[in-house]
């Protein structure tokens, strides 16, 4: 129970990477267009895993054999999703795909009762759909509603949901891979971003030593770290709860860009945080009542 108890905490490392997500592309200027962004992220994230095989001893070409079945959903995970994710943005409102696409962390809590030896507690599920309701009261802010000619873009935007949770979920099947694979898995998606973004768009340079922090900011941490901690969560810790607290990331986004005074604290802010904790602590119950009712059939 220790070492899941220690992978589930590594795995949340993920959240709060990803909550530095919105304050790191503010500052990288919001110009750059999404799959240069991506291909360069990605490729920080790649040369990022590069350093921990250098200084190890070896290249990681070790970790280039793996199955078909995690290449195709380590690259179909981590390209798939952005990939989808990008093109609902251009066929629906941002506001509305958002809300849409973070449906995943409660598939994630449904899907992974599928798994062997997963049990589907009540706990899990009404954890996550009060922390959904806070993270799409904090997200809906500024939405006016759905509307049918954006259809296109919703169903998009609930194949990003869709893409990611199965990733997170099929990834336990492919536990024994290394996380060190994953840096490989960035490495192929940086160059199908590269690809995309010579045949659509057009290049954009950051601006100044701030744009380029975020840029590298965005590299480091959203993409690489958080990539390579909740790979090592999902398939070694506890997954319902990574997926509770994954609702998480936004609060923590809105609340870092209120400190750096690019938003304001309102009602809405309040009350979207009080609904992601309670729905986390109601998760993190039903974890301390996994743990223990093992113990007490053992007395």
């Amino acid at each position: 129970m220790a070492s899941v108890k220690a992978a589930t905490w590594i795995g949340s490392i993920s959240v709060l990477f990803w909550g530095t997500l919105a304050l790191l592309t503010k500052l990288s200027g919001g110009e750059i267009p999404e799959f240069q962004l991506m291909a360069m992220t990605f490729g920080i994230a790649f040369l990022l895993m590069c350093c921990r095989w250098l200084l190890s001893g070896h290249t990681g070409v070790r970790y280039l054999s793996q199955s078909p079945l995690a290449w195709c959903i380590g690259v179909v995970g981590l390209f798939g999703y952005h990939f989808a994710y990008f093109k609902a943005m251009t066929l629906a409102p941002a506001v509305e795909v958002s809300l849409l696409a973070y449906l995943w962390p409660l598939l994630i809590v449904l899907l992974s009762a599928l798994l062997p030896g997963e049990k589907l507690r009540i706990q899990y599920i009404v954890g996550a759909v009060v922390a959904l309701a806070g993270c799409w009261l904090l997200i809906s802010r500024n939405t006016d509603g759905f509307a049918w000619e954006n259809l296109p873009g919703y169903v998009v935007a609930l194949s990003c949901a869709l893409i990611w949770s199965s990733y997170s979920v099929l990834s336990r099947l492919v536990r024994t891979v290394p996380t060190d694979a994953v840096g490989w898995f960035c490495g192929v998606t940086a160059i199908l971003a590269l690809i995309c973004h010579l045949l659509w768009e057009e290049t954009v340079w950051p601006e100044g030593e701030m744009q380029w922090i975020g840029l590298v900011g965005l590299g480091l941490g959203p993409v690489g770290i958080a990539f390579f901690t909740w790979d090592y969560g999902v398939k070694h810790g506890n997954i319902q709860l990574l997926g509770t607290l994954a609702y998480s990331a936004p609060l923590i986004s809105v609340i870092l860009l209120i400190f750096a005074g690019y938003g304001e604290a309102t009602f809405a802010v309040l009350s979207a945080s009080i609904l992601i904790v309670i729905g986390s602590l109601i998760a993190g119950r039903a974890k301390s009542r996994a743990v223990a009712e093992p113990e007490m059939l053992t007395d």
